[in-house]
Parts: structure tokens; C-alpha cells; sequence
């Protein structure tokens, strides 16, 4: 559908409020896709003979690496294309990889699947945050990406029931008998929620395309004449070996500065291969880090504008800082689950509907509250945003504390839905202000940098880091509680970010 060309209202009109509530649900396939693996984690580490850092490895690195690097290029993309038919696209490819993760047989298949997975799933961020930037006035956006972001949070409770419900019946109606295609329970739990992705797909299709910058005063930059070319431009700038090329094209220094990059990066990832024996892990975030540095020494050469954007300290220290709170959170996810069913005997169809009617109620009260709250004090400046965010965070991270402290279940069911909070004011609060720190044509960017942080420190280390702690101290809960050394770093950032807006607000 052609862009959408009418005057900009006051308020969101129904089509904005319609519009969100398809992205709302694109978000919870998003997340019942990429949270699944965590109720299915006992089977799968039984059929699959993996230990806890491999585990952390596929929920993590595996995906979040490839989510963070198509990410920018996509991010890009959304910048000059249609984002509804971009998202469309990415909509179909994490469904049907997502199926496939149901026909995998080895640790090497699954993790093919889950960066396939994460391919696909780059593309939501960017254009979602895009369109509603478009659909809703800044002084509505902060509770409209709260609305938009509930969907990670029914959709990681929605993935821990049905996969525990489905791979559970389907082990017990082909329990003794003939199993059809040699099927496990969690992988046909992989099968059944993946493909239903593909109608929600032609749904997302029929979306209007809003005009950019319809709400904000400055206009926005007409796309490029060739929108193929600038992609494959934008890919030569992070997928390598293509950055090389990217480089020699930028001049001899250009090249030294990236070659000298990429060695230092293999060193240091061969000796952490060395030290710990994990070469998939090690090796992917290698390959993420080489080309994180590619892309910004390309931004730094021939996009003033985004360069500008990412050196600011509020939009770095919201950006980093997040990414480093997400460490902890995204932890906590990979092993909820699994803690609850191996370290507290929960059986898992029990844990599957507790965890997720709790963590789902919590994190969509977290991110509504956040949102709204955000909203209002913003009024006052946007370094009220930082501060939502960082309350968010701390109240995140003593309740991870309190979780793997604990012996009871209730108790430890009765805190996930205040962590769930924590970690949802703070993402309400900092999704916010990305938003608002970027002009209109480089929402989609904005986004997939904010998405980047989050997914190359929190995703890309922290479920790793947790799961190889525990097997270094043997006790899967110290392996979590060791992770919050990182606050100290958070709680910093956090203040660079809201030392930055308050000089600019006086």
C-alpha cells in the first residue's frame, strides 16, 4: 500500500490504535518463537546431550548475534522501504526457521535454525518502532511502545505454556507407539508454533505505510533512487567478508584501521576459545564484534548524521547501558524455566502456566506503568526517561538476586512477577527515548542500534555467562547471582545518559 499522506492529527486516530494491535501480536510471535527453547530446555539438553553453556549459547549467542548484525542493514532498510512488507518478510523466515528447529537432530542443526531465527526477527524492531513513530505524536509514543512491548512479555509467557502443553501431550499420545516422523514432544512443540507465523505474515502485509515524519518539524529524506543497491551497500558495511570491500573503498587507512580490527578480535577470541573450550560461542561473538567495528568506522565516513546519533552520550549511554542491564534479564529468561523445574522441582507443565501467567501479567503492567509514567514525567525533560529506565533496572536486579536466592517455589514464582516489572518499566522507559533522540529518518536505524546493544551484550553474553558460571561453580543459581557484578556498569551509563539531557534541558 502506498504511504499514508493525511495531515497529521492531534491524537491517533483508530487506524494507529488497529495498526498497533497487529504489531502487538507480531511481537508476541516474536517472542513465543524466540522464548520456546526455554520450557523445552530439559528435553532438549537430554536428546541433544548439550550442558548449560551450550544451552545458554543457542538462546543467546546463536541468535542474538545474527538478530544485532541484519539488524542495522534491516534497520536501514526500514529507513527507505516499505516497512510493513519488510516486516512481512522477516515475519515468514522466523516462522518457517523456527518450524525447522522442530527437525533438527544435532547441537550444529538447531543453532543453524536459531540464527535463522534471528535473522528473520531483525527486521521487527526497526520497522515497528519506525511505524508507531509515524502513528502516534512524541507525546503519545512512550505509552504506545509500552502497548507495542507487553507483546514480549505475552508472548515469552504464551511460548513456556504451549510448549510445555504440546511437547507434554505429545509425548504422552505416543508414549509405547509409533511416533509420527520420529518426533520428540519439544520438537514438535518447534513444528506446531512455527508455521501459524506465515497467515500473521499476510496480515502484516495489508498494514498502510504511514508518511515518515508526519508528527515532528523537520522532514523527512526521500529514498534513494535504487533501494537494492544502498542494501547491499549497507550489508558490505557489517557482513563480512564484504567489509573488506567496504573498506579498500574508503582508502588505504580505511583498510589498515578494519584489517588491524579483525586481527585483534581473532586473538582475543582464540584465546577465550583456549581459556574456555566453547569455539561456537567464542567465535560468533568474534565474528559479531569484527563487524560491529566495521560499521561504525563506515558511519564515522559516510553518514555524518547517524555518526552524530551514536556518539551522543545520552543516546551511547541509554544504548550500552541497557545492553548491559539486558545481561542480566536476558539471563534470567534463558534459565527461569530450567531453574524452577532442575533446581526447585516444579514439574514442567506446572512451571510452563505459572511462569507464564506471572512473568506475562508482570512484564505488561511493568510496561504500560513504564510507558505512561515515562510519558508524564518526560514533560519535564527527557532525562526523566533515564531515570524510569534505571529505577526499572535496579528493581530488576534485586530481584534477580532474590530470585536465585530462594528456596521456595512460591516465593520464587511470587518474585518473578516483580522482576518481570522491574525489567519492563525499564525497556518502557528507554525504548522511549530512543525514539524521541533519533529524527525521522533514522527511526528504523535508531532502533536496531538500541536492538543491538541489547542483543550483542545481554544476548550475545549473558545466558552464555550464566550457564558457563554455573558449570565453573557447579551450581546453576551462583552461575546466575555471579552475573550482577555488571551493575555497577549499568547504574554508570544510566547516569551518563541523564547527566547528558539534564545540562541540555537548562
Amino acid at each position: 500500500m502506498p504511504p499514508e499522506r493525511d495531515a497529521a492529527p492531534a491524537e491517533p486516530g483508530p487506524y494507529a490504535w488497529y495498526m498497533l494491535a497487529v504489531l502487538v501480536l507480531v511481537y508476541v510471535a516474536n517472542y513465543v518463537d524466540r522464548q520456546l527453547l526455554t520450557i523445552l530446555a530439559p528435553e532438549l539438553k537430554r536428546d541433544l546431550g548439550i550442558s548449560d553453556a551450550e544451552f545458554g549459547f543457542l538462546y543467546g549467542t546463536a541468535f542474538g548475534v545474527f538478530y544485532a548484525l541484519f539488524g542495522i542493514p534491516l534497520g536501514r532498510l526500514a529507513d527507505r522501504w516499505s516497512r510493513t512488507r519488510l516486516l512481512a518478510l522477516g515475519l515468514t523466515v522466523w516462522s518457517l526457521t523456527t518450524a525447522l528447529s522442530g527437525l533438527s537432530r544435532s547441537f550444529a542443526q538447531i543453532a543453524a535454525a536459531r540464527v535463522g531465527v534471528g535473522i528473520g526477527e531483525a527486521t521487527a524492531a526497526p520497522c515497528a518502532y519506525s511505524l508507531i513513530g509515524d502513528y502516534f505524536p512524541p507525546h503519545r509514543r512512550a505509552t504506545a511502545l509500552g502497548l507495542y512491548a507487553t507483546g514480549l512479555f505475552i508472548g515469552g509467557g504464551v511460548s513456556l505454556f504451549l510448549g510445555s502443553t504440546i511437547a507434554q501431550r505429545w509425548n504422552a499420545a505416543f508414549a509405547g507407539g509409533a511416533v509420527p516422523l520420529g518426533l520428540a514432544g519439544w520438537q514438535a512443540a518447534f513444528l506446531l508454533v512455527g508455521l501459524p507465523g506465515l497467515l500473521l505474515a499476510g496480515w502484516v502485509a495489508s498494514l498502510r505505510e504511514p508518511a515518515r515524519g508526519r508528527f515532528d518539524s523537520d522532514a523527512a529524506m526521500a529514498p534513494p533512487a535504487n533501494v537494492t543497491a544502498q542494501l547491499l551497500r549497507d550489508l558490505g558495511d557489517i557482513v563480512p567478508p564484504f567489509t573488506l570491500i567496504a573498506a579498500v573503498r574508503r582508502g588505504r587507512a580505511a583498510l589498515l584501521a578494519n584489517l588491524t580490527a579483525a586481527v585483534v578480535v581473532a586473538l582475543a577470541a582464540g584465546l577465550l576459545v583456549g581459556w574456555t573450550g566453547d569455539a561456537p560461542q567464542w567465535l560468533a561473538l568474534g565474528v559479531g564484534s569484527y563487524a560491529v567495528l566495521s560499521w561504525l568506522a563506515s558511519v564515522r565516513h559516510g553518514d555524518p548524521a547517524t555518526g552524530a546519533l551514536l556518539r551522543s552520550r545520552a543516546f551511547a549511554g541509554i544504548t550500552v547501558g541497557y545492553g548491559a542491564f539486558a545481561l542480566v534479564g536476558y539471563a534470567n529468561l534463558a534459565f527461569t524455566p530450567l531453574y524452577a523445574i532442575q533446581e526447585l522441582g516444579a514439574d514442567p507443565a506446572a512451571a510452563g502456566l505459572a511462569l507464564s501467567s506471572i512473568g506475562g501479567l508482570g512484564g505488561v503492567a511493568g510496561m504500560i506503568l513504564g510507558g505512561i509514567v515515562a510519558d508524564r514525567l518526560a514533560r519535564g525533560g527527557e532525562h526523566w526517561r533515564v531515570i524510569v529506565a534505571a529505577i526499572g533496572a535496579v528493581g530488576g536486579m534485586v530481584c534477580h538476586a532474590a530470585m536465585f536466592s530462594t528456596a521456595s517455589l512460591f516465593a520464587y514464582y511470587a518474585i518473578v512477577f516483580f522482576m518481570q516489572v522491574g525489567n519492563s518499566v525499564s525497556l518502557g522507559g528507554a525504548s522511549g527515548l530512543v525514539v524521541n533522540l533519533a529524527p525521522p529518518r533514522l527511526r528504523g536505524t535508531a532502533a536496531a542500534a538500541f536492538v543491538l546493544g541489547s542483543t550483542m551484550i545481554g544476548l550475545g553474553l549473558g545466558p552464555y555467562a550464566a550457564g558457563k558460571l554455573s558449570v565453573l561453580l557447579g551450581d546453576l543459581g551462583l552461575g546466575l547471582l555471579a552475573i550482577l557484578a555488571v551493575a555497577p556498569l549499568v547504574i554508570a551509563l544510566f547516569w551518563l545518559a541523564y547527566d547528558d539531557l539534564r545540562e541540555k534541558a537548562v
